[in-house]
């Protein structure tokens, strides 16, 4: 595939992400602080969110696997996790770290992730 092709291909997933609302306007902020004085700030912010997000979801797991649960660590880690989904503009992300908290908050994080279940198993 020539630069141009890929060019366009890029162009149109990146339209489809916020077309199906998985981006939001914040990534089009940082979009614009890319320049040519740091012409990779883009792929660098979304490298250290997954890095971050990895280690994140690290943390969420073991929190959810232990017993008895402890909402106030799990609260804190989906803050976290929050707040580094909105500042990058991962919309769809932001919004399910929300909800989840809303669970924490209820000391139900069972039924958070069973509302999910119909997502992750598909046949």
């Amino acid at each position: 595939m020539d630069g141009y092709g890929m060019q366009n291909q890029i162009a149109c997933i990146r339209r489809s992400l916020f077309d199906q609302g998985y981006l939001d306007e914040q990534f089009i902020q940082l979009e614009e602080l890319q320049d040519d004085a740091n012409p990779n700030f883009v792929q660098e912010i979304v490298t250290l969110f997954y890095t971050d997000s990895t280690r994140l979801i690290q943390n969420i797991e073991l929190t959810l696997n232990s017993r008895p649960i402890n909402f106030s660590k799990l609260d804190d880690y989906m803050h976290q996790f929050k707040g580094s989904s909105s500042s990058i503009g991962a919309k769809k992300v932001t919004s399910e770290c929300a909800v989840f908290r809303q669970y924490c908050a209820a000391g139900n994080a069972e039924a958070y992730i069973s509302s999910l279940l119909p997502y992750i198993y598909t046949d």
